[in-house]
C-alpha cells in the first residue's frame, strides 16, 4: 500500500506567528513545503479591568468554559498576578473546553478538563453538557472581538448567570512574510489552510493590501481548506468558496483534508 503524502505541495498556513510551528510540523512530515502567513497577533484586551474583576471572584463560579487555548493561557497568566493559578482554582470549580487542542493546553498546566464535548464545536458542548444550566454561575473568558455569543446565550436561556468577559484579543499583523509574497505572486501555492474565521478575514485584508483589488486571482488555483463550519462560512463569504472542510475539527483533521484532496 502506497503511503499518501503531500510531496512537492506548496501550502500556506495561516495562524498566529507563535503557533504556526505546531501545525507546520504535521504538514512538513508529509513532505509539504510550508509558507508561513501569520494572520493573527494575540495579546491582552484593551481593558483588563473586567477580566481582573471576574478573576477576583473566580472561586464563586461553578463552571469555567474555555473555547480556545488563548483563553486558558491569558486567564492563567492574570491569575498568577493574583498569586494563584488556574490549576489551583480547578480544585474548586469545574472546567469545560471546546476542542481537543484546548484540552491539551489544560493538560500542559496539569489540569484535566471536567467536560469535553464529543464534537469540537460550541453546539456540541451545549447539547451534551453534563448538568442543567439552571442556577449555575458560569464564567466565560473569550476573545474581545469577533467571537460568537452562542454559548453565553444558551446558558442564559437555561437559567444560568453568565459572566462573559474579554480575556484576550486577536489583532491583524501589519504584513505578509516576503517569502510567502513571492510564492503567491508566482502563483506557486497549491493550498491555503485556515484554522479560524479571523485567520480568513485577516488574510484577505493583508492579501488585498499587498496585491490590490485582483488579490483573489493569485489564489484561483489554490485549494482552500478550513477547520470547521464557522471558518467555512467566513471563507465562503470572503473567498467565494471552500474546497474542503476538515471532518475532524483539529489540525490533524486539516492535514487529513489536505492529503485527501491531493490524492
Amino acid at each position: 500500500m502506497v503511503e499518501l503524502s503531500l510531496n512537492q505541495k506548496n501550502i500556506i498556513i495561516t495562524r498566529s506567528k507563535d503557533k504556526i510551528s505546531d501545525i507546520k510540523k504535521l504538514f512538513t512530515n508529509k513532505g509539504a513545503q510550508i509558507f508561513d502567513f501569520p494572520a493573527i497577533d494575540v495579546g491582552y484586551p484593551d481593558d483588563l479591568n473586567p477580566l481582573d474583576d471576574a478573576l477576583s471572584e473566580i472561586n464563586d463560579f461553578h463552571w469555567i468554559i474555555f473555547t480556545s487555548s488563548n483563553g486558558i493561557q491569558f486567564v492563567d497568566e492574570r491569575l498568577r498576578n493574583l498569586n494563584t493559578s488556574l490549576k489551583e482554582c480547578s480544585k474548586k470549580i469545574k472546567i469545560a473546553v471546546v476542542g481537543e487542542k484546548t484540552s491539551l493546553t489544560l493538560s500542559d498546566l496539569g489540569i484535566e478538563a471536567d467536560f469535553v464535548p464529543p464534537e469540537f464545536v460550541a453546539e456540541s458542548l451545549i447539547e451534551n453538557f453534563p448538568v442543567s444550566g439552571y442556577g449555575l454561575r458560569v464564567f466565560l473568558p473569550r476573545v474581545q472581538t469577533g467571537g460568537r455569543n452562542f454559548i453565553a446565550d444558551e446558558f442564559r436561556n437555561s437559567g444560568s448567570r453568565v459572566v462573559e468577559v474579554p480575556a484576550y484579543e486577536t489583532r491583524c499583523p501589519d504584513s505578509i512574510p516576503i517569502e510567502t509574497i513571492n510564492a503567491i505572486s508566482k502563483r506557486k501555492i497549491d493550498a491555503m489552510v485556515f484554522s479560524s474565521g479571523k485567520t480568513v478575514s485577516n488574510s484577505s485584508f493583508l492579501l488585498e493590501k499587498e496585491f490590490g483589488e485582483e488579490w483573489l486571482t493569485y489564489l484561483e488555483n489554490a485549494k482552500l481548506l478550513t477547520i470547521g463550519p464557522q471558518t467555512s462560512k467566513i471563507c465562503e463569504k470572503t473567498f467565494g468558496r471552500v474546497d474542503r472542510e476538515a471532518v475532524k475539527y483539529t489540525f490533524e483533521g486539516l492535514l487529513d483534508a489536505a492529503i485527501d484532496i491531493f490524492n
